[in-house]
């Protein structure tokens, strides 16, 4: 495929596959790149990066980082040259703060009728750092939901019975904590902040203070008129256009490389890198 995913999650948050199956994917599927940016975490990085030279794939070392934002959601994603040596260090409060979130999720599934228990949850998970997408499929395996979008839409997603806020950072400290690792920032998603053209406009300008460096234009769940209108938004900030699936699991959502950006957008964000 003539694109690079920059948004892909692998077993190292809560994601289907391992680091190097996601890598082996994207060889198999002649992406130009993917980016690995597993949730609050980097821990997937290092294998992602070593089949990456086994294999001729070109892998950029990256991270979701979830900011406190209502009414919507907000997560910044991070992008670095290199492996950032003492980011995990950095992360370690929000790290904590997820591995306190899931048994209260558990707690809200009990107390509304589900048998369910941390075990079920954490059989499925294995090594990984449980997720929600772990717990639905839990939910699945024992007949309470019939898929994925169920169990967000009923039980687990923003708001719902089950939903137990995390641990977060601030926008403006999860930008800082990049920016100090060499890395550049980009707002993943846009949509999700569930604000109108001059909100989103507004807060895009905040960010840009603070040194924001692109926004995720590309993306499964955006409209037409969506990408048009953050592309637009984005080329007025001076800000870079980056991609990707946000690839979890061949269950729900795209599949990896289905979205992305061309090589000439990927060679304006190994710029920036090597700029960083």
């Amino acid at each position: 495929m003539d694109k690079a995913d920059l948004h892909v999650h692998t077993r190292a948050s809560d994601g289907d596959l391992s680091p190097e199956e996601i890598v082996g994917l994207a060889g198999k599927r002649e992406l130009l790149a993917v980016a690995i940016t597993d949730h609050d975490t980097m821990t997937g990085v290092p294998p992602a990066l070593q089949t990456g030279r086994e294999l001729g794939v070109n892998v950029i070392p990256g991270i979701e980082i979830s900011a406190v934002y209502d009414p919507g959601t907000l997560h910044m994603l991070g992008y670095f040259k290199e492996f950032p040596a003492g980011l995990e260090d950095d992360l370690e409060k929000i790290q904590k703060g997820r591995l306190d979130r899931f048994p209260k999720i558990i707690e809200r599934l009990n107390s509304i009728g589900f048998d369910i228990t941390i075990e079920d949850v954490s059989s499925i998970a294995g090594n990984a750092q449980i997720g929600r997408p772990h717990i639905a499929k839990a939910l699945i395996k024992k007949a309470y939901v019939k898929d994925f979008d169920e169990a967000f839409d009923k039980y687990l997603g923003k708001g719902k019975p089950a939903y137990v806020e995390k641990e977060k950072l601030t926008w403006e400290e999860a930008i800082g904590l990049i920016r100090k690792h060499k890395g550049i920032s980009v707002l993943a998603h846009p949509f999700t902040l569930e604000l109108e053209s001059s909100g989103l406009k507004n807060l895009i300008t905040r960010m840009k203070a603070a040194g924001l460096s692109g926004m995720e234009v590309y993306y499964p769940e955006h409209s037409h008129e969506q990408t048009k209108l953050y592309k637009t938004i984005a080329g007025e900030a001076g800000l870079i256009l980056t991609g990707g699936t946000d690839f979890h699991t061949h269950e729900r959502g795209a599949s990896l490389g289905d979205c992305g950006i061309s090589e000439e957008g990927l060679k304006i964000i190994l710029d920036h890198l090597d700029y960083h």
